[in-house]
């Protein structure tokens, strides 16, 4: 099964080397479970021919808002209105769980409430779900079309489903907590509250859900649709 990466940001320079491109880490997070990747850096203009160029479609994460003025934005929602109407799966993280969102007819917008950094706990069908985030921008309205899988009281929309084909996420299970140190000291400080991130780092050492979540996405993929 060929998995198309559609990149829509970049690590920092900084961190690419020891961890790998956005792009990077979703291969090895989907590891060894027998699919083909291919990325295509949309950030960079550079698209696939169609909805038919891969099996099943991922989105990442980025540091741009979906709602700014990027001449590759408008291109990405058509792409993945297209998606949606094949009902090909596909899977958004952060910016990908908001582009989803805002193409299906949504609203992405920053949070009063500010900023989710390092661990954050949704509640699952009853039960803790803990991965890291690093966001500011939310889901505030969500499409007719979605349905809530998980979320808590700082961000409702925190897992998102649109028929069986279309699953977003707000936080990142492709980031390991080390990864997320080193973005609190290299893209936080100076930017961010240096009390959000003392906190954020302080909560690291506690595990993390990433391997239920690969799991979860692989099944996903490669789930049976009529």
């Amino acid at each position: 099964m060929k998995i198309g990466i559609l990149q829509t940001g970049r690590a920092p320079d900084d961190l690419i080397e020891t961890t790998g491109d956005y792009d990077q880490m979703f291969r090895q997070l989907l590891s060894g479970q027998g699919f083909e990747f291919e990325t295509f850096a949309v950030l960079d203009g550079q698209f696939p021919e169609n909805a038919e160029a891969a099996d099943g479609w991922l989105i990442t994460g980025s540091r741009h808002g979906v709602y700014e003025d990027h001449a590759w934005i408008p291109p990405l929602e058509d792409l993945i209105r297209a998606i949606d109407a094949q009902k090909r799966p596909l899977a958004g993280i952060c910016f990908g769980h908001q582009i989803i969102a805002q193409a299906l007819g949504g609203k992405v917008d920053k949070f009063d409430g500010g900023w989710a950094i390092g661990h954050v706990t949704y509640e699952q069908d009853g039960a803790p779900l803990t991965l890291n985030a690093w966001h500011q921008d939310q889901v505030v309205d969500r499409p007719a079309t979605a349905r809530v899988l998980a979320g808590n009281d700082f961000c409702v929309n925190g897992i998102l489903a649109y028929g069986d084909h279309i699953w977003t996420l707000q936080p990142h299970p492709e980031f390991s907590s080390a990864f997320t140190a080193e973005l609190i000291e290299k893209r936080g400080r100076g930017v961010l509250p240096d009390e959000i991130l003392d906190q954020a780092a302080a909560g690291l050492g506690a595990p993390v859900d990433n391997l239920s979540i690969a799991t979860f996405l692989a099944e996903f993929m490669k789930k049976e649709r009529i």
